[in-house]
């Protein structure tokens, strides 16, 4: 039955996308052993992270599109055995060239591994149940993000970093193949009725419900979640790399208050997601998915007033002589209001497009997201370099605010994106 599948299927996801994400960090955990041996200035470095971010960004949103022309099983099991050759040829290479080249390659072979995922939950789970198991999926990249230090630590105590490298991406080519066997697209793959009504074939077997990219293009929700995803987590990128400084250089705490409101903020992310998905869901199978509107923008909205009223907390009251656990208070809360919505845009952008252009739409939200992740780089750090990393966070704080008014007014336009079949409109 159902149950089985999924359990077989979900299961061989998050351990994939464990490897994934393990096998994206691999460089960064070795770091230190690798530096010993070949001589990397901090220019090098830069070039070998920055190649494999610019290839992820690309490779997500191509990813997304292929995935609603491909077979997800595939593409996501060639992504995971490319990332495990890749990771094998790094141990075997001495040159910066080299490096950057390989993990150009990464960062390609990276980007194919989510999109995939969205495409099989959606085929394999109820509405009602998509935004936990999204949510639950999505807690691989913080196991592998966690675990991963560890156990590369406690390799090096036996292995050198290229002998760590070669056996992680052996991990990898032999669970790629794994993932093949076990992941199935849809029900109808293994003799169960689809959950998602297939669309109705018309002349030369296309579907006649099918909608067009034009079509999705078209759909002012999509620009609205896209415009949305892009602030939250532009502003979400701002707290996680610029908290530490703001805290250390304006309000005079101490590095290790640092550090810890940095793992507060991570934590409360993490219960964040899976709230956001758990709760949503209850609200989906409560009133169910309609044309307009859609159940979990009560909890979106939620979420974000809450990112702008921790922001303003966190601005206005810490000090030199704050308490500590205030300080933590402030950084879980930020954490799960911040997670929450992210999670969320990206069940919302999946589950409002056709089935044939889910991959698509989510792919081009979370391309505004990365526009977002860019803009709280160096466009914010110059605002603090002018003004102060407490006007920086101001203007974040308003963006927030003015972007959860502006969704709160448009709640309640058509969120079925694409075509709507003429007896349903």
């Amino acid at each position: 039955g159902y149950g089985a599948y999924r359990l077989v299927i979900f299961g061989a996801m998050y351990g994939g996308y464990s490897l994934y994400y393990f096998n994206r960090k691999t460089f960064s955990f070795v770091l230190p052993a690798l530096v010993e041996e070949v001589a990397l200035d901090k220019d090098a470095l830069g070039l070998i992270t920055s190649s494999q971010s610019a290839a992820y960004a690309i490779s997500k949103f191509i990813s997304g599109v292929l995935s609603d022309q491909l077979s997800a099983r595939w593409l996501f099991s060639s992504g995971l055995l490319l990332v495990g050759i890749v990771n094998v040829l790094f141990s075997w290479s001495s040159t910066v060239a080299v490096f950057a080249g390989l993990w150009f390659l990464n960062g390609l072979a990276q980007g194919l591994g989510w999109p995939p995922c969205g495409k099989v939950l959606r085929k394999w789970f109820e509405p009602s149940q998509f935004g936990t198991w999204w949510a639950v999926l999505s807690t691989s990249m913080n196991l592998a993000g966690g675990l991963g230090p560890i156990v590369a630590a406690l390799m090096a105590l036996s292995y050198d970093w290229r002998t760590t490298l070669a056996l992680s991406g052996s991990v990898c080519v032999v669970a790629s193949f794994l993932c093949l066997l076990l992941i199935k697209n849809e029900p109808s793959d293994v003799g169960l009725p689809n959950i998602e009504p297939g669309p109705k074939k018309g002349k030369k077997g296309s579907s006649s419900d099918d909608s067009t990219l034009a079509e999705l293009l078209l759909s002012p929700y999509l620009w609205v979640l896209s415009t949305g995803y892009l602030v939250v987590f532009g502003v979400k990128t701002c707290c996680t790399d610029w908290g530490q400084l703001f805290l250390i250089q304006e309000r005079g705490q101490s590095t290790l208050v640092g550090s810890s409101y940095m793992s507060a903020l991570e934590v409360g992310g993490l219960v964040g997601s899976i709230a956001a998905g758990y709760l949503s869901d209850r609200a989906v199978a409560r009133v169910g998915l309609s044309q307009y509107g859609n159940p979990r923008h009560v909890l979106l909205l939620s979420m974000m007033a809450g990112m702008s009223a921790s922001m303003y907390l966190f601005r206005v009251t810490v000090t030199g002589s704050s308490p500590k656990l205030w300080i933590l208070i402030l950084g879980a809360v930020f954490g799960f209001c911040s997670y929450g919505p992210i999670a969320l845009f990206g069940v919302i952008a999946n589950e409002s497009a056709p089935s044939n252009l889910c991959g698509t739409s989510h792919a081009i939200v979370a391309l505004m997201a990365n526009v977002g992740g860019f803009l709280a780089g160096l466009p914010f750090s110059t605002i603090a370099k002018h003004y102060s990393w407490g006007t920086a966070f101001w203007v974040a704080e308003m963006t927030c605010s003015a972007s959860t008014v502006a969704f709160f007014f448009l709640r309640n336009i058509r969120t079925k994106m694409g075509r709507v079949p003429k007896k349903v409109d």
